[in-house]
């Protein structure tokens, strides 16, 4: 029996009642992912929805020159999905991949339809979507407006512990930005908190 504490804590009382957590937890199955293992790969539909109860992956596309630009970052707690995908049955355009060794809970699109009915669940995957979909306006509207320097405090803010687990060029393509530049920037940084 797989030790589900971690989805006890995403489908807890009071929203749930206990007969509610039981039938949630018992649709989900737990998965580990080595470093560099995918998730979902490109082209292929997304027919899985991830909780990350840890490590860390990431989604990125291959732009025109063949460059991997990484569009977003997973870690504890997050949901990891594309979301397209997933709901639409279309081939994914990008791919997420583990950055470290993760531990996740997935559930099959059929799974997930058969808690719909479960007033607690719809509102925790309604507030998750909404929360991705404002995350996505706000790194998006970033990239236009904000200089590079804001760009990496909000996501250090953000997500304290990205920095020590992802490789450094990854969070530069995020940033819309150049190795040299981000190293230029944390130079910056280090030396204003002398």
């Amino acid at each position: 029996m797989e030790n589900k504490e971690f989805l006890k804590t995403i489908f807890a009382e009071p929203s749930f009642r206990p007969e509610e957590v039981a039938k949630v937890l018992e649709q989900y199955k737990k998965m580990e992912f080595a470093k560099n293992d995918f998730l979902i790969r490109e082209g292929s539909v997304g027919n899985y929805y991830y909780f990350l109860e840890s490590g860390f992956a990431r989604s990125y596309a291959i732009d025109l020159e063949g460059n991997d630009i990484t569009t977003k970052f997973f870690g504890p707690k997050d949901i990891v999905i594309d979301w397209h995908s997933y709901f639409l049955k279309k081939p994914t355009r990008e791919n997420i991949q583990a950055i470290t060794p993760c531990i996740a809970w997935k559930i099959t699109f059929e799974d997930f339809m058969k808690l719909f009915h479960i007033e607690a669940f719809r509102e925790i995957g309604r507030t998750r979507l909404v929360n991705s979909f404002f995350e996505l306006k706000n790194h998006t509207t970033s990239m236009i407006i904000d200089p590079a320097k804001d760009r990496y405090l909000s996501l250090i803010k953000d997500k304290p512990n990205l920095i020590q687990n992802v490789p450094l060029k990854q969070i530069a393509t995020y940033l819309g930005i150049t190795d040299t530049s981000l190293s230029r920037i944390r130079k910056e940084i280090a030396n204003e908190k002398i």
